[in-house]
Protein backbone atom coordinates (compact mmCIF):
# COMPACT_ATOMS: atom_id res chain seq x y z
CA UNK A 1 0.00 0.00 0.00
CA UNK A 2 1.52 3.84 -0.76
CA UNK A 3 1.68 6.37 1.27
CA UNK A 4 -0.56 8.26 -0.38
CA UNK A 5 -3.22 5.46 -0.11
CA UNK A 6 -2.76 4.74 3.50
CA UNK A 7 -2.74 8.45 4.68
CA UNK A 8 -6.31 8.81 2.05
CA UNK A 9 -7.34 5.15 4.17
CA UNK A 10 -6.30 7.07 7.55
CA UNK A 11 -8.26 10.51 6.73
CA UNK A 12 -11.70 8.53 5.46
CA UNK A 13 -11.39 6.41 8.43
CA UNK A 14 -11.51 9.35 10.88
CA UNK A 15 -14.03 11.47 9.26
CA UNK A 16 -16.37 8.11 9.62
CA UNK A 17 -15.03 7.92 13.41
CA UNK A 18 -16.06 12.22 13.62
CA UNK A 19 -19.29 11.92 11.90
CA UNK A 20 -20.87 9.20 14.20
CA UNK A 21 -18.97 11.04 17.05
CA UNK A 22 -20.68 12.30 19.82
CA UNK A 23 -19.41 15.85 18.66
CA UNK A 24 -20.75 14.89 15.78
CA UNK A 25 -24.30 15.13 17.49
CA UNK A 26 -23.85 17.76 19.63
CA UNK A 27 -22.97 20.05 16.50
CA UNK A 28 -26.04 19.17 14.65
CA UNK A 29 -28.40 19.23 17.74
CA UNK A 30 -26.57 22.96 18.46
CA UNK A 31 -27.04 24.19 14.90
CA UNK A 32 -30.44 23.10 14.92
CA UNK A 33 -31.50 24.76 18.06
CA UNK A 34 -29.36 27.99 17.10
CA UNK A 35 -31.20 27.61 13.67
CA UNK A 36 -34.42 27.19 15.41
CA UNK A 37 -34.04 30.29 17.90
CA UNK A 38 -32.94 32.45 15.06
CA UNK A 39 -35.94 31.74 12.95
CA UNK A 40 -37.87 33.09 15.59
CA UNK A 41 -36.12 36.47 15.96
CA UNK A 42 -37.34 39.43 14.31
CA UNK A 43 -34.14 39.48 11.52
CA UNK A 44 -33.49 40.83 8.42
CA UNK A 45 -30.81 40.66 5.15
CA UNK A 46 -28.24 43.08 5.12
CA UNK A 47 -29.34 43.77 1.93
CA UNK A 48 -33.06 44.23 3.28
CA UNK A 49 -31.62 46.64 5.64
CA UNK A 50 -29.34 48.52 3.44
CA UNK A 51 -32.39 49.06 0.85
CA UNK A 52 -34.35 50.65 4.17
CA UNK A 53 -31.59 52.88 4.94
CA UNK A 54 -31.34 54.21 1.76
CA UNK A 55 -35.61 54.76 1.50
CA UNK A 56 -35.13 56.45 5.19
CA UNK A 57 -32.26 58.92 3.96
CA UNK A 58 -34.53 59.94 0.70
CA UNK A 59 -37.28 60.71 2.99
CA UNK A 60 -35.51 62.59 5.77
CA UNK A 61 -34.44 64.68 2.67
CA UNK A 62 -38.05 64.98 1.10
CA UNK A 63 -38.80 66.42 4.15
CA UNK A 64 -36.19 68.62 5.21
CA UNK A 65 -36.94 70.28 1.58
CA UNK A 66 -40.53 70.36 3.11
CA UNK A 67 -39.43 71.99 6.01
CA UNK A 68 -37.14 74.67 4.26
CA UNK A 69 -40.78 75.43 2.11
CA UNK A 70 -43.08 75.92 4.71
CA UNK A 71 -41.00 77.91 6.43
CA UNK A 72 -40.10 79.94 3.69
CA UNK A 73 -44.15 79.89 2.65
CA UNK A 74 -44.85 80.60 6.39
CA UNK A 75 -42.36 83.59 6.99
CA UNK A 76 -44.05 87.17 7.04
CA UNK A 77 -43.90 89.14 3.88
CA UNK A 78 -40.96 91.22 3.08
CA UNK A 79 -42.34 94.68 3.15
CA UNK A 80 -39.77 95.91 0.80
CA UNK A 81 -41.20 94.03 -2.08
Amino acid sequence: MSPSSMLDDLASRLRAFAADSPAADFERNARAMLGNMFSRLDLVTREEFDAQARVLAQTRSQLDRLEQRLAALEAPPDPGV
